[in-house]
């Protein structure tokens, strides 16, 4: 079996896939974390990996940037190869005062202005939310591991770089946590077809205190949600 987007054939992927933006930090995570990774896709460069984490099959796929293109990935992946967990891995521009750089953001709901959501012909407005099996699970992990974790409201925008000035200002006044590109698309695909969705984000700047980490501190802040994501869904 194979997608106009995705090489794999039927068997190569896991249950549960690990879903960061850029292809090459999914081949990072593979070769760094992974047991024997083999690669099943290379289709437009948007890597994936299978292999074993302590000894359980996990894999590994880029997504892409925004709700399109998350949106194919992860509706195939559901569809034509059986995934029952998607799990993001992702970075996020904070919003809230009391997020840090290098904080782990895990998105219980998420807020869109995409007009995705309208594509499922809803009579109302749907809540994009988190799997409470794999938020509880992933909150109960960095806990252990001693990796801070701030849970709550997220925005998933199809604008990088907004008109309006006051954008972010109105999403944060709604006590939304930071913002981000993808996660509202996990959720929607995921309820649809039944099968169960997570966003985890590591803050890798701050939007209203003009903040950014380093490249050295996103390689390591990224490592300890990478390792949260291995240790609780492998």
């Amino acid at each position: 079996m194979s997608t106009p987007h995705n090489d794999a054939n039927k068997g190569d992927i896991a249950k549960t896939v690990l879903m960061p933006g850029d292809p090459l930090r999914a081949k990072f995570i593979a070769e760094t974390f992974l047991e024997n990774p083999v690669c099943f896709n290379t289709v437009r460069n948007m890597f994936g990996y299978t292999g074993t984490y302590k000894g359980k099959q996990i894999s590994v796929m880029g997504g892409g940037m925004g709700m399109p293109s998350v949106g194919i990935y992860t509706y195939e992946l559901i569809n034509f190869y059986g995934v029952e967990n998607l799990i993001r891995i992702g970075s996020i521009g904070a919003y809230a005062d009391c997020i840090k750089l290098g904080d782990l953001i895990i998105a219980m709901g998420a807020c869109t202005d995409s007009n995705y959501v309208n594509t499922f012909n809803i009579p109302g407005h749907y809540a994009p939310i988190a799997s409470y099996e794999l938020l509880r699970k992933a909150v109960d992990t960095a806990d252990r591991l001693g990796v801070k974790t701030v849970v709550g409201n997220v925005l998933s925008t199809d604008v990088f770089y907004a008109d309006d000035p006051e954008f972010n200002e109105k999403w944060r006044r709604m006590g939304v946590l930071g913002v981000e590109m993808e996660a509202a698309i996990f959720y929607l695909n995921a309820a649809r077809f039944g099968k169960k969705a997570l966003c985890m984000c590591t803050a890798s700047d701050h939007l209203f205190r003009h903040e950014s980490l380093s490249a050295e501190e996103r390689q390591t802040g990224f490592r300890d949600m990478m390792q949260v994501a291995l240790e609780a869904f492998a």
